[in-house]
């Protein structure tokens, strides 16, 4: 694990001179500049969030249809997935693209018999094969995608995980949109990812709070960043890249445990940009607290991880990569540490003052930013999920400080993780969707492609892979 870069070194032993120059000369007065600069940073935050909201707004419109379609390569690393390897097989296989010029790889791990074995027996179509990642360090998600990498013959490649249900005509979406592109720099598309419930129960507290977040996330902070022209941290699926673009930048960071948000910065650093979709793909949420916290811990580690990458020279961002940098990774990660101490603070002060018989003593800037803060991210929340079909009202508005309190819980786990195991890759079980794939929002919109072969190659290959260094 690297230490801290000499421009990070700089920047801290700066702040923290100033911080200590401070308490010496003015003491009584640091609370209160502390405070105020909070205040300011997070006013600064929210209306941000409504700016987003308002450029969210308009429909993306339609690319024309091009005059070839481009080979596609489509790329799902799975691992500890027996169960629902056939789920997606069957999905995978309802894409609607001309099936001569596809090629799809499942990416599984050696050591994983199960999965293997149930991926060679689900019956697949000609253009989807098992490719076998050889064992080697370290063993995460992005290390697989940069072997599977080496295999890809597509022009544009996409990633999905193993409860991915995207949409058939999404890879004709993003063939259509790269084509348009006349800028000639645009290199990843990301699709918005939508949460169904699992299991057809969508009353569970989390999975709907997660749902929300989500649909925040995908249907009003990245369209509205893409419509500006900034670069944002990529969804962990659903992102359709150009391969030549892909292999430039040597792929993903096989030790950044959010390979995804780390690369949507790389691309832009590098001189590309994203974009975004608007054919979605359908997952299930993680399914109770249990799951979501080690999956939120995981998230909030690679935040930290992509942050302290991209603040080691973070002019090479420039100054509206570094403002997107601050206002996504940045934000989230100040949010998520901060949330549950300002639950605690506000319970505390009205409980105190309830038992004193008094009005709490809250500094009005601190209580209109807090008041602002929540409405925006309630707002964002209730528009995103009216946009995707999510379930959210005044319940989930009133339950949503908790939820948002959950998330220092998960803050302090991925720093405590970060420093005694930063390239540990927790794992989130997926599970089958218990509701027919012919109520599936994606299966809905197209039937089946022909007969599957279930005698599509198994692909080897022998040898150790060697995996990059971290990526600096």
């Amino acid at each position: 694990m690297r230490g801290f870069a000499p421009f990070q070194t700089i920047l801290l032993m700066v702040f923290a001179s100033g911080l200590a120059f401070v308490l010496w000369f003015w003491p009584d007065r640091v609370g209160d500049w502390l405070v105020s600069g909070a205040a300011f940073a997070f006013l600064a935050v929210a209306i941000w969030r409504v700016v987003l909201i308002l450029l969210s707004a308009a429909p993306l419109p339609e690319p024309p249809i091009p005059a070839a379609w481009p080979r596609y390569t489509i790329l799902a690393a799975l691992h500890g997935e027996a169960d629902i390897v056939s789920q997606l097989v069957e999905r995978l296989s309802r894409i609607d693209y001309p099936p001569d010029r596809l090629q799809g790889l499942l990416v599984l791990e050696a050591h994983d018999h199960e999965t293997i074995a149930a991926a060679l027996a689900a019956p697949r179509p000609d253009w989807l094969d098992v490719l076998v990642t050889p064992p080697g360090r370290p063993q995460t998600k992005p290390r697989a995608l940069n072997y599977a990498l080496t295999h890809a013959t597509g022009e544009l490649l996409t990633v999905y995980d193993a409860e991915d249900a995207p949409d058939p005509q999404q890879l004709r979406e993003a063939a259509a949109r790269f084509a348009a592109d006349r800028s000639g720099h645009l290199a990843c598309l990301q699709a918005p990812l939508r949460i169904r419930a699992h299991q057809g129960d969508d009353s569970r507290f989390v999975d709907r709070q997660f749902a929300a977040e989500y649909a925040s996330l995908f249907e009003s902070t990245l369209p509205g960043m893409a419509r500006l022209g900034l670069p944002f941290p990529l969804g962990g699926t659903s992102n359709h890249f150009r391969v030549d673009v892909l292999r430039t930048v040597a792929g993903w960071d096989a030790w950044n445990v959010t390979e995804d948000a780390d690369l949507g910065f790389r691309l832009w650093s590098r001189g590309w940009t994203l974009g975004v979709m608007a054919r979605p793909t359908w997952e299930t949420p993680p399914g109770g607290l249990a799951y979501w916290l080690p999956q939120r811990t995981r998230w909030l580690k690679g935040y930290l991880q992509t942050w302290g990458v991209h603040t080691r020279r973070p002019w090479r961002l420039g100054w509206r990569g570094a403002w997107a940098l601050v206002m996504t990774v940045g934000a989230g990660l100040v949010s998520a540490a901060i949330h549950g101490l300002t639950l605690a603070w506000v319970a505390a002060a009205v409980l105190v003052s309830a038992m004193a018989g008094l009005p709490p003593e809250t500094p009005v800037l601190a209580l209109c930013v807090l008041v602002l803060g929540a409405a925006s991210a309630w707002l964002s929340c209730a528009i995103g999920a009216r946009r995707a079909g999510a379930p959210y009202d005044v319940g989930d508005m009133v339950k949503a400080p908790a939820y948002w309190a959950l998330l220092s819980l998960a803050f302090v786990h991925a720093a405590w993780r970060l420093v005694v195991d930063p390239f540990a890759w927790d794992k989130t079980p997926h599970r089958r969707d218990a509701r027919p794939d012919a109520e599936s929002p994606a299966a809905s919109e197209v039937e089946a492609n022909d007969a599957l072969d279930a005698t599509a190659p198994l692909r080897l290959s022998a040898g150790h892979a060697a995996a990059p260094e971290p990526v600096a």
